[in-house]
């Protein structure tokens, strides 16, 4: 079947996120307490703190959960200037948007980190709706993002969609909801976690699916 429609992942995936939100998480985790190697922190980027900090720390209440999410709320509020586009990331959007195909920002972050990464993208033109965590009540791999990012793209089935993203959180939470999934490498996952996930086709980075756009899932 024609895709008609692809949903975008953005940390990790159309911006150079993701260390500065493991340094966000150890911070966050250490003020109260908690210290955790990057590299465990890193394993669970992709998920929202829902998910995440159970994962990380299952025996905390509710009231910590939420006091450690949100403290990675602020932390990470200061780092996000430092934050930049991939190269080619706002090209590929306006590639897909060219192609006839509906353009959607599909993420685990919160609403105001989606807004600050559609400025930062400058593409408020090209996208037709964007779903946050806001808008649901689990983070990926839950399928509910995309499952929210569906409805606003009805009638079109999942069939006629394609998921781009950088964690096997994003391929599983689309895989979920009968999406195909697009990986890219930039957020430094392995290729057999992407693959395992079922994505069905892998490239280093945004630039590297718009340099092969004809010959890819999008394009063919």
């Amino acid at each position: 079947m024609t895709i008609k429609s692809v949903f975008f992942d953005i940390d990790g995936t159309l911006v150079d996120s993701n260390d500065l939100h493991v340094l966000a998480w150890q911070e966050a985790f250490r003020r109260f307490g908690v210290a955790l190697p990057r590299d465990a922190i890193h394993d669970q980027i992709g998920k929202g703190g829902d998910n995440l900090i159970p994962t990380l720390l299952p025996g905390a209440d509710e009231a910590k959960r939420q006091a450690i999410d949100d403290a990675h709320a602020e932390i990470y509020g200061t780092f996000r200037p430092k934050v930049r586009p991939f190269p080619k990331a706002r090209e590929l959007l306006a590639r897909a948007r060219g192609a006839g195909l509906k353009v959607l920002l599909a993420s685990s972050a919160s609403k105001d980190e989606v807004d600050f990464y559609l400025d930062l993208l400058d593409a408020r033109a090209m996208v037709t709706a964007v779903t946050s965590a806001d808008d649901v009540a689990q983070s990926k791999p839950a399928p509910d993002i995309f499952a929210c990012a569906l409805t606003k793209v009805a009638p079109l089935t999942a069939e006629q969609v394609m998921v781009v993203g950088d964690t096997p959180y994003d391929v599983a939470a689309a895989r979920k909801c009968g999406i195909a999934t697009i990986g890219v490498r930039s957020g430094r996952f392995p290729d057999a976690a992407l693959l395992e996930a079922g994505a069905v086709e892998l490239y280093d980075d945004v630039e590297a699916l718009l340099r092969n756009y004809d010959q890819s899932p999008l394009g063919r």
